[in-house]
């Protein structure tokens, strides 16, 4: 038998002031895009910014329906924007962001699970990390040099 320890190492900011010009750009920009997110039924709302190689921003955020829980988070509505819109194009960074209008979220709110593995096989595909920055709506941001960091032992098209 053997026992693993798995770590993963990431960056918390105070807020964000304490990010460099570029991370907030991105993350003033995964703001903007919360702010159209579609949530009536959970009152929270989710952006997310895509930082491209060609220097493109692609936004995305939640989408909910009256058949509640189907809709679809902000992260994969924007990482499939990127697919189809810029095929082939590498991710460098993506900002998330998530706000309530029930109460004030001031803590950071990472990708779900699903989102997380979605994410994973752009990250495997491109073969270079996605930088991951993530906060609530606001105080503390947290930023991780890759997305796997938070998908230990991910499932990847090497398994079929």
């Amino acid at each position: 038998m053997e026992k693993l320890e798995l770590k993963t190492s990431v960056t918390v900011y105070e807020n964000l002031a304490e990010l460099t010009q570029d991370d907030t750009l991105l993350m003033n920009k995964a703001i903007e895009a919360r702010t159209k997110a579609y949530a009536p039924y959970s009152k929270f709302k989710v952006g997310a910014a895509f930082l491209l190689e060609n220097g493109e921003i692609i936004l995305g955020n939640n989408q909910e329906n009256a058949a509640y829980p189907s809709g679809m988070c902000a992260e994969r509505v924007g990482v499939w924007k990127v697919s189809s819109e810029f095929p082939g194009i590498k991710i460098k960074k993506l900002a998330i962001t998530a706000a309530s209008e029930n109460l004030t979220v001031n803590k950071p709110v990472g990708p779900c699970g699903g989102c997380r593995q979605t994410l994973s096989e752009y990250e495997i595909n491109q073969k270079e990390p996605i930088e991951v920055l993530f906060m609530g709506e606001i105080g503390k941001i947290v930023k991780t040099a890759s997305l796997l960091s938070l998908l230990p032992f991910s499932f990847d098209s090497s398994y079929l």
